[in-house]
């Protein structure tokens, strides 16, 4: 599949790093220079990044592992979807869960973003539907004896 990208950024477009891996990186576009998040504060970082998906695709946005183990940095709506149909910049909402502040630096990876395919689903209203084993049980129900 090819996505088309407008790259208004100086920075590479996003690439998948290793043979296997599920998500591309997402890059901080600051040309005014860095931004600090205090702790428990979160904001919106550009990409410079817009995105053409096929119809049936969604771009869904989510951590790096790295940055939310070493820096309590994580993708606060995790994760993100991007639609098909929007056209937009790229953006990140990022949040610092950590004690410290964490400046994010022009071009640095604050994200990765995976493709993935989706469904629409017509929704019909009934009035009961088909009974299960686990039936309405909850959080944690399948964990009890």
């Amino acid at each position: 599949m090819q996505i088309k990208i407008v790259n208004t950024s100086n920075h590479p477009l996003p690439k998948y790093e290793t043979a296997l891996s599920a998500g591309m990186d997402l890059r901080a576009y600051l040309p005014e220079g860095p931004v600090t998040l205090k702790p428990m504060e979160r904001g919106l970082v550009k990409t410079g990044l817009f995105m053409e998906l096929p119809a049936g695709y969604e771009a869904q946005v989510r951590p790096r592992s790295g940055l939310a183990l070493k820096k309590g940095i994580t993708v606060l709506n995790s994760p993100g979807t991007i639609d098909a149909d929007y056209r937009g910049e790229i953006c990140v909402i990022l949040i610092n869960l950590s004690q410290e502040d964490f400046v994010i630096a022009d071009g640095e990876r604050i994200a990765q973003m995976v493709i993935a395919r989706c469904e629409q689903a017509e929704t019909i209203e009934v009035q009961e539907l088909t009974d299960t084993e686990r039936g309405a049980g909850g959080f944690g129900h399948t964990g009890k004896s």
